[in-house]
């Protein structure tokens, strides 16, 4: 698979910054008694909440086999993560299934889950590495509006923003020239009336939502917000968003060496792994400042995996 030079450039000043051989963000990379034999199998996040989650929550399933694992956490974005993905140095990243295809390779991704694994899959299989099964769970951008806006409109999916005089989108500034989000508002939906504002932060957004500032914002799927019953998630009709299944990118060499069983473990905890679920989960890192191992661990006894 070929690599940008930007990319390979960004790896190098990242690498050096921050090392990989060192544990990221403060996570446990302490690996459990190797029971099953081998070397710990390398379990990676980015940096931000929920792949944290994720990873603790796979890892922890793994350890209670009896796997060995080291825990490489918070690490980045996929420009750092995926070569040394591809080198074998990181072993097992849980992923996003239309963000690894757009971003990471640069692609149009499929509009379906199982299209989209299939797609990826492909892209992964020259660099040695596979998918197991992808989870009902995503983290994917959703376009909230406020619940009496709604009602008083008849505001149920993003075709229907045509019915305002005037749409402002606030969102973080990639989101300006992204045809997922604002210029797909644009380009797909045809929004004449549409304007853009930078906000980076969710928080922010929300209060510019609330004011009455900005008519609709993007935030992840597994954002508390999103499911607070003060606002409405509208509807992608158009499909501008691509399908964000969480599903685990793992060495081949891994798969191969510690066969089905291992698979079966992983593909367990996926099956589980819900939207709804996540949010609740990421709340209580971001919101109670539980640490994400405890969580994650919680979570894993509640559905008798550990």
């Amino acid at each position: 698979m070929r690599w940008t030079v930007s990319i390979r450039v960004a790896v190098l000043v990242a690498v050096a910054a921050l090392g990989l051989t060192a544990c990221g963000g403060g996570g446990n990379d302490q690996p459990a008694a190797p029971s099953k034999g081998g070397a710990p199998i390398v379990v990676a996040s980015f940096n931000f909440t929920d792949s944290q989650i994720l990873a603790e929550i796979y890892a922890g399933a793994l350890e209670a086999k009896g796997y060995p694992i080291t825990r490489k956490l918070n690490l980045g974005s996929r420009e750092l993560i995926y070569p040394s993905l591809k080198s074998g140095e990181l072993q097992f990243v849980p992923e996003y299934q239309g963000s690894a295809i757009t971003t990471g390779f640069g692609q149009d991704a499929q509009k379906d889950p199982g299209g989209e694994h299939d797609q990826l899959a492909k892209l992964f299989e020259p660099d040695g590495i596979g998918l197991l099964n992808y989870a009902p769970a995503e983290n994917k951008d959703v376009y909230l509006v406020k619940a009496d806006l709604a009602k008083e409109k008849g505001l149920g999916s993003i075709s229907d923003l045509k019915k305002l005089d005037k749409v402002v989108l606030a969102g973080a500034p990639e989101c300006e020239k992204r045809l997922s989000c604002f210029q797909g508002l644009k380009q797909v939906y045809r929004l004449t009336n549409a304007t853009f504002q930078t906000v980076q932060e969710v928080g922010p957004r929300v209060q510019q939502l609330d004011s009455g500032v900005a008519t609709v914002i993007p935030v992840n799927s597994v954002s508390p917000v999103a499911g607070d019953a003060k606002y409405v998630a509208l509807k992608d009709d158009l499909g501008i968003a691509p399908t964000e299944n969480v599903v685990p990118a793992v060495s081949r060499k891994v798969l191969d060496a510690r066969g089905p069983d291992f698979a079966n473990t992983v593909n367990a905890v996926s099956a589980k792994l819900t939207t709804d679920g996540m949010r609740d989960l990421n709340a209580r890192v971001d919101s109670d400042g539980e640490p994400a191992a405890d969580v994650a661990k919680d979570w894993l006894s509640q559905q008798g995996l550990a």
